[in-house]
């Protein structure tokens, strides 16, 4: 029996956001007795009332930075999924200390909350860029898993099982490249490129949301899950999107922005040295030593395993073609296409 068919409650932190929408939408049909949505955006939850139109959903207006808001939305519930954060890297550079106080301190509300109120099993949502983070948003990430891990190391008898999921690039989330990319065809212009190659992981949303069910049925205390995601450049994406919509690939380089890298890490080779294969999935187990390190000196293997990271450079490549195919099995992506042949047919 997996989770959906044996949770009764379900929150999702920032659960407006495109990941939320989707996650409810796959818990509705699974037939979960309740979500509740837990965001600060009272706009977006109407928007949400709305579309969905199911008293199963239950709208929180709070935020994660309040610990007696998560701790009231999360009374009675089974699972948690934890994905409001602050996401955008330029965003965060220029006011770091927000990041601290929603990715940081909001994660260790929404932790502790679950843990008061017996919430069986919590899943933080983390990032490629919290691996070798030089960003403001990677760091905090990086904080956040080391929170989750701690709680789970601290807490080894806790009825509430912590673990965490990273992503690369979600296509078509919000705030992502994809929709950039439309928007700027759509208005006849270049589309902006900051270094066309840069490389990063592709993920769909139904992915995204196949790895935090993997992770609510397998986890174990402080345990991290990575899907094995394929790559492509920012410039062959860009080329991949002009040749689906039918115009010329014009491009406007402008440079890397605040925080980027041109590569990614989903996870470090020291990660893999002990990193579980679940075929399509990687487990990171929490390394459950204690402080008294000298207990450890003569343990272990300290030879042989993986001599690279697993990066957005070295993973499988995808080529334009392929790029356009994965384009095409998004729903938002074909819903653009029929709009723009029915204008076409008028």
């Amino acid at each position: 029996m997996n989770f959906l068919t044996a949770a009764r409650r379900v929150m999702i932190t920032g659960g407006t956001g495109s990941f939320g929408r989707t996650m409810v939408r796959r818990l509705l049909d699974r037939n979960v007795d309740e979500v509740r949505v837990f965001s600060r955006d009272e706009a977006k939850q109407d928007d949400m009332r709305r579309i969905f139109g199911d008293e199963r959903v239950r709208y929180h207006v709070g935020d994660v930075r309040d610990r007696d808001s998560v701790l009231r939305a999360s009374r009675g519930v089974d699972h948690v999924f934890h994905a409001a954060a602050l996401k955008q890297v330029p965003s965060c550079e220029f006011f770091p200390l927000e990041a601290v106080r929603t990715n940081i301190l909001g994660s260790t509300n929404v932790i502790e909350a679950a843990e008061r109120n017996g919430v069986r099993s919590v899943v933080v949502l983390s990032t490629d860029k919290a691996v070798y983070p030089v960003n403001v948003m990677g760091m905090s990430k990086a904080m956040m898993e080391k929170v989750a891990q701690a709680y789970a190391r601290n807490n080894p008898s806790s009825a509430t099982t912590v673990s965490c999921v990273r992503y690369g690039n979600v296509l078509y989330s919000r705030g992502s490249v994809v929709p950039l990319f439309i928007e700027q065809i759509k208005a006849g212009r270049p589309l902006t490129v900051t270094d066309p190659q840069m490389t990063r992981f592709l993920m769909s949303l139904d992915d995204s949301v196949a790895l935090v069910e993997h992770a609510f049925e397998h986890a174990r205390p402080g345990d991290i899950f990575v899907r094995k995601a394929p790559a492509c450049t920012i410039g062959d994406l860009a080329e991949a999107l002009c040749q689906l919509f039918d115009v010329p690939a014009k491009l406007d380089v402008i440079g890397v922005r605040h925080g980027e890298k041109s590569d990614e890490t989903l996870a470090s080779r020291e990660e893999l040295l002990r990193a579980e294969d679940f075929g399509e999935f990687l487990r990171v187990p929490l390394d459950v030593r204690g402080l008294n390190y000298a207990l450890y000196v003569t343990e272990g293997d300290l030879g042989g395993g993986p001599t690279e990271d697993f990066n957005s450079a070295n993973t499988r490549r995808l080529g334009v073609a392929e790029i356009v195919e994965l384009l095409r099995s998004l729903p938002e992506v074909r819903a653009e296409l029929a709009l723009r042949d029915a204008v076409s047919a008028c």
